[in-house]
């Protein structure tokens, strides 16, 4: 099967998002809890930050990420007429 151009570009912009966002999830999860010992020196609503950014932080931004990623792929979709129809 050979794709169209619109297509590829579609693709594209697929991958460079997920890819995009998987590097935040990377980053959020693993850089954060790397240097947990480091943000604990540093409070934050009377915790240290480095317990409150994997206790409530990295929720937030799970959720966010999830939040991104449905808005820019419906858009997406519209764009490049692969949309579900209701």
């Amino acid at each position: 099967m050979k794709l169209t151009d619109a297509q590829r570009r579609y693709w594209r912009l697929n991958l460079l998002l997920t890819f995009g966002l998987l590097a935040l999830w990377f980053g959020v999860t693993f850089v954060i809890g790397y240097y947990a010992n480091e943000f604990n020196t540093i409070s934050f609503l009377g915790f240290p930050l480095g317990f409150y950014m994997f206790a409530q932080g990295s929720l937030v931004v799970y959720l966010l990420i999830i939040v991104v990623y449905v808005v820019v792929m419906n858009r997406l979709d519209r764009r490049y007429g692969v949309a579900e129809r209701r």
